[in-house]
């Protein structure tokens, strides 16, 4: 994950207070309901300048910060496969 992500990850999270964002964060248990997931898709496309293809919009892709980081970087680097 890059230094910045867990500030984009935070505002979606409600639960996460002061806790640290790491890649085996539960994104679900910090708070990421349905609704707050969209808006962070939205703020991840933004930022990353990436665009999420549907088949990655997976409970499994939004399970922890480190799953939806890995899809992240495969879609910046090209190869769409985490």
């Amino acid at each position: 994950m890059d230094s910045d992500f867990p500030a984009v990850l935070r505002p979606f999270l409600k639960y996460a207070g002061t806790h640290e964002i790491n890649a085996d964060t539960s994104l679900r248990e910090m708070g990421l309901d349905s609704m707050r997931a969209i808006e962070l898709l939205f703020a991840i496309e933004d930022t990353y300048a990436v665009a999420m293809p549907d088949e990655f919009l997976t409970d499994m892709t939004f399970e922890t910060a480190g799953n939806l980081w890995g899809i992240i970087a495969s879609l910046q680097s090209g190869s769409e496969r985490p």
